[in-house]
């Protein structure tokens, strides 16, 4: 039988990783019988090729081809491409190894979505993994998911697409080999799919430094190459939006990655070289749309490049490279980065190309809350990111259908701020109407302004808030206040007026009779806010039939402990339930008073002696 997968390393001097890479492979829960090993020995020099030999001598689904140093990845992989008799090739680096369980789900998704490609999740093992796969897929849009900005090899290909269009790497190269290869093979996918539910591939980071991607190459030849693989994707992709979106990338990762420590190592004849190879690419490709796209560091260089300005180039670089920029320049709505030469005349290097107002970010944190009488004390840091914090304004939204009240925060230049929000005076200086508010933080710099959701407290915070309680608004009267995090994300919310899931739920208490029948009862309850002088607590005693109120004196503490004690005579036979009426303002609540048990507190009152005799009597009688 052929296999289904053909796994194809490349091995060049690594053989302190090749008992886990390939150890990796033989874990697969995919099973042996469906694998096909090919190790591709390229020139080693460490004993890596001996290696090999032996884990092959004891494997039958495993063939180790030998040949001379090739310079990079890419011939031992078409090398691989030519043995393979796979329904699907996988290209496995040999420092680098495989989640147990990557390649039976990856050929699942493949078979059952007829994928041409399946990416699996990537982990960085001491270095980042080029894109963090959050969502299985069973196909994903090429311009509108991050697919196409990890075009390593690391994934499923389906082999009939590489041999129908004879897809090959390119050899000879440290970088990109993997690119040209990858652009015409996902461009003509005919479905793309991803399994990030499973950590399929972990990416290793040298300690040592010999990764292909950090080795020294000649940045001008390079540029020509990357040159050759835009011509081909212009060939694929029409211009307009989706060509930008691929465009983008490339600028990134092939075009403009080069130009910071690589480019500050040439010598100033080197930099010029590099600077006029890129300035060919840049002129051919570049567009509105992906200058909008790109961050200022990147704007920045392709301004420079374009317009032949290499020592301002330099400059720009170093300055990136070397962290020294200070915070970002503000005029009116607008922020600039802070990179040299901004509104130099000299250089006439546009605005634009400092422009980083759409990257502003409102960046808060929530570290305390908690109620003070009437007023919310709520304690965090609010700011704008890449602007200086001192100077800046913060303050809450309240939001209700269509009502909006604005409550400043006091801050502080080291970007904190405690907001006091007094349910009394929030209303533009009068008590906050009874609902459901919803909160927006606010901060502003001069003319900017930016606002999001209140955030949900820190870790130690989370779906902690701060007891609910009763709030006097002076002449509006009390009303029950809290606070609750919405269900969906956590965003914080301001309940005015009905707390009852949460402010005295129940209150503990005794009930007894006396042996003349008076009943005695009270119950405790801890109402936070509650007002000892304009609150009213009444004793209850509930059956199905009818509701006795009891004369009932009241004891409240400082802390809202409210203590009831009541008596009653002539309370008619029948089983009664206790219950706690509590009324303040707007706020009322009939309380039920449990047990210990949690039960709720019963008084059965039985029929009086002469009542029975009588009632025996009279059904005498009627027998008669």
């Amino acid at each position: 039988m052929d296999p289904v997968v053909t796994v194809i390393v490349p091995v060049h001097n690594t053989l302190r990783y090749l008992e886990r890479c390939f150890g990796s492979v033989e874990a697969q829960t995919i099973g042996r019988r469906k694998l096909e090993v090919i190790a591709v020995n390229d020139g080693s020099s460490d004993g890596s090729g001996d290696w090999l030999d032996a884990w092959a001598r004891e494997r039958d689904n495993v063939q180790v081809i030998h040949q001379e140093p090739s310079g990079g990845a890419g011939k031992p992989r078409n090398v691989g491409i030519e043995r393979a008799r796979g329904t699907y090739l996988f290209f496995l680096d040999s420092d680098d190894y495989l989640g147990t369980d990557a390649l039976r789900r990856m050929v699942a998704m493949a078979d059952g979505e007829e994928s041409d490609i399946v990416y699996g999740r990537i982990v960085g093992v001491g270095r980042d993994a080029p894109v963090d796969f959050r969502t299985t897929s069973a196909e994903v849009d090429l311009y509108d998911s991050p697919v196409y900005w990890t075009l390593a090899p690391y994934k499923l290909w389906r082999r009939a697409l590489i041999e129908e269009h004879g897809l090959r790497f390119a050899e000879g190269r440290l970088l990109n080999e993997d690119v040209a290869f990858a652009v015409p093979a996902v461009l003509r996918a005919k479905k793309i799919s991803v399994v990030a539910d499973h950590d399929c591939y972990y990416l290793e980071g040298r300690g040592d430094g010999t990764n292909a991607s950090r080795q020294d190459v000649d940045w001008v030849d390079q540029l020509a190459f990357v040159g050759e693989i835009l011509r081909g994707l212009g060939e694929l992709v029409p211009a307009g939006r989706e060509r930008d979106k691929l465009m983008e990338r490339h600028f990134h990762g092939e075009i403009l990655s080069m130009f910071g420590e690589p480019y500050l190592a040439r010598d100033e004849a080197g930099r010029r070289d590099m600077a006029a190879a890129a300035k060919v690419l840049l002129d051919e490709w570049t567009t509105e749309p992906i200058m909008a796209a790109l961050p200022p560091r990147l704007r920045l260089r392709v301004h420079c490049l374009r317009h032949g300005l290499v020592d301002e180039l330099t400059g720009i670089v170093r300055a990136d490279t070397g962290r020294t920029l200070g915070p970002a320049h503000q005029d009116g709505e607008r922020v600039y980065a802070a990179y040299p030469y901004f509104r130099d005349a000299e250089r006439a290097i546009p605005d634009s190309a400092y422009d980083i107002t759409s990257r502003v970010r409102l960046v808060q944190r929530v570290d305390s809350y908690a109620w003070d009488g009437p007023v919310l004390r709520v304690e965090g840091s609010a700011r704008l990111s890449e602007l200086d914090p001192a100077g800046r304004g913060v303050g809450v939204l309240l939001r209700r259908q269509g009502y909006t009240y604005w409550v400043p925060a006091e801050t502080a230049d080291d970007g904190t701020y405690t907001l006091r929000l007094d349910i009394g005076r929030a209303a533009d200086g009068e008590p906050l109407p009874e609902g459901i508010w919803t909160m927006r933080i606010v901060v502003t710099s001069g003319e900017l302004s930016k606002e999001a959701w209140l955030a949900r407290p820190s870790d130690r915070l989370y779906d902690v808030s701060p007891e609910p309680r009763v709030i006097d608004r002076g002449e509006a009267g009390p009303c029950a206040a809290g606070l609750f995090h919405s269900a969906a994300h956590q965003h914080l919310n301001l309940d005015i007026g009905d707390t009852r899931r949460l402010l005295a739920t129940s209150a503990r208490g005794t009930v007894t009779r006396t042996r003349l029948g008076r009943v005695e009862a009270t119950a405790r309850v801890t109402v936070p806010g509650w007002p000892a002088e304009r609150g009213e607590a009444r004793l209850l005693l509930v059956s199905d039939r009818k509701t006795l109120t009891a004369p009932t004196t009241t004891e409240v503490d400082d802390n809202g402990r409210v203590a009831a004690r009541a008596t009653a005579d002539g309370v008619a036979p029948g089983t009664w339930e206790l219950q706690l009426r509590l009324v303040a303002g707007s706020f009322s609540r009939d309380v039920p008073v449990i047990e210990s048990s949690g039960e709720p507190l019963r008084l059965t009152v039985p029929v009086p002696l002469v009542r029975q005799v009588r009632r025996k009597a009279a059904r005498v009688v009627r027998g008669r």
